[in-house]
């Protein structure tokens, strides 16, 4: 059976909208999504412009890799800046740079099949992904400075390259990835900011400054594929630039019996959520749901309605361990969901058919009563379709002018939002 599943994505700007300064007028919460299965593993992705007047985001999702890693598998999410142009190519390029340069393929003791190539050794492998970030690299530099450096963008990639025996890690830049291992965060990914230590000495050394926690007060990554006028500094080695492609990779041995899950996200889910929160709001709503797209949208408009400005994307890929169905928790979130539009409902009664409140006062009300089994991570923000579709059904001519993605926590001065 041909278990290979390959989705590489690439998420074009939307035209035509208003802008409002730097961001649009209303978020754009269209979702793009995808998911597949194979090698003991599932995964979902969910992606979503948000705010921004641009989506400069992008995925690679392959199950079955090249070379004959029929049973290895391969997740990864960009997060473009200043253009989605890098994002784009390394999602349909990366991969191939990594699994086809000598490095990757230095071989080691066995474990391929028949005609095939050897498996390689763990070294091997690190060895062959930081060659490949440094192969792609300068590839895009030299089809740049084709077309006469027209190219200024830049993006982060986050990754995880999963082979029988191994999860290896991959960050270049401030997405980032965490495991869930025994009901808790077992690993995550650092990152790359231009104020941490090694990151500033190198900036440094090749005579640039940081400044506003930026690369000479501009970019707010030390570490991203592209950003070619970051590494235009003569005499040093392209991992001695302002702005390094030199990722940091780490291996885990698998625990098959205790591994969860993994989610790589960008920034624009890390900005509003802590490891914590994101570990124990997807085991929450593991427990209601095996449908891995829905549990991506659900975090990122959680992430829309706890404030975040930036485009939005995750992947989450789970494993036998990871949490299943627990008829309990689907009946706790049918009473979660039926108590809070009783809520809304009395709340509206209350006011009045002559002042009936919008939708951000009724969100605001909420937040202070003690509501019960309201999604860990999440809280009253990963219910606020819930309310907002209560709120709709009572008030159908009713145009609320905070729609879509208001932080309510700001809003109302409230930590459960």
């Amino acid at each position: 059976m041909d278990l290979t599943v390959d989705h590489r994505i690439r998420l074009q700007p939307l035209r035509g909208l208003t802008k409002m300064g730097a961001f649009l007028d209303k978020p754009k919460m269209e979702k793009l999504n995808a998911h597949g299965e194979g090698n003991s593993v599932r995964y979902g992705l969910s992606s979503m412009q948000g705010w921004r007047v641009e989506m400069e985001d992008a995925h690679t999702a392959v199950i079955g890799l090249p070379h004959g890693l029929d049973t290895w598998a391969f997740f990864a999410v960009y997060d473009g800046h200043a253009g989605s142009q890098v994002a784009r190519y390394c999602c349909e390029h990366l991969l191939e740079h990594i699994t086809s340069n000598p490095d990757f393929r230095g071989g080691g003791p066995g474990g391929g099949s028949e005609g095939s190539h050897p498996e390689p050794s763990v070294e091997s492998v690190k060895n062959g992904i930081r060659t490949g970030f440094l192969q792609i690299d300068e590839h895009m530099r030299a089809m740049s400075e084709r077309k006469h450096g027209a190219d200024r963008s830049g993006s982060t990639a986050v990754g995880i390259m999963i082979s029988p025996s191994h999860f290896y890690f991959i960050n270049c830049g401030d997405s980032r990835a965490l495991l869930s291992r025994g009901g808790r965060v077992h690993f995550f990914t650092q990152d790359h900011k231009p104020n941490n230590p090694l990151e500033k000495e190198r900036i440094q050394n090749a005579g640039g400054a940081v400044m506003i926690q930026r690369v000479n007060g501009s970019l707010a990554v030390s570490r991203a594929l592209g950003d070619f006028d970051y590494k235009c500094v003569h005499g040093k080695g392209p991992t001695e630039q302002l702005v390094s492609p030199e990722p940091e990779v780490y291996e885990i041995e698998r625990a098959d019996a205790e591994d969860e899950f993994v989610v790589l996200a960008c920034d624009g889910i890390w900005d509003v959520m802590t490891n914590e929160e994101l570990c124990d709001y997807v085991r929450s709503r593991l427990e209601v749901t095996e449908d891995l797209e829905t549990v991506c949208n659900e975090i990122v408009d959680t992430c829309l309605y706890k404030g975040s400005r930036d485009n939005m994307s995750v992947i989450l890929v789970c494993f036998p361990g990871a949490p299943k169905i627990n008829p309990e928790a689907v009946k706790r979130e049918a009473e979660l969901d039926k108590y809070l539009q009783n809520k809304v409902e009395e709340l509206i009664k209350k006011q009045g058919v002559d002042s009936i409140p919008d939708l951000a006062h009724v969100m605001c009300v909420l937040a202070t009563e003690n509501i019960p089994n309201l999604p860990p991570g999440g809280e009253l923000a990963s219910k606020r379709s819930v309310v907002e579709e209560m709120y709709n059904r009572l008030n159908p001519n009713q145009s609320d002018s905070t729609c879509g993605a208001t932080n309510w926590g700001n809003v109302c001065g409230s930590s459960r939002l």
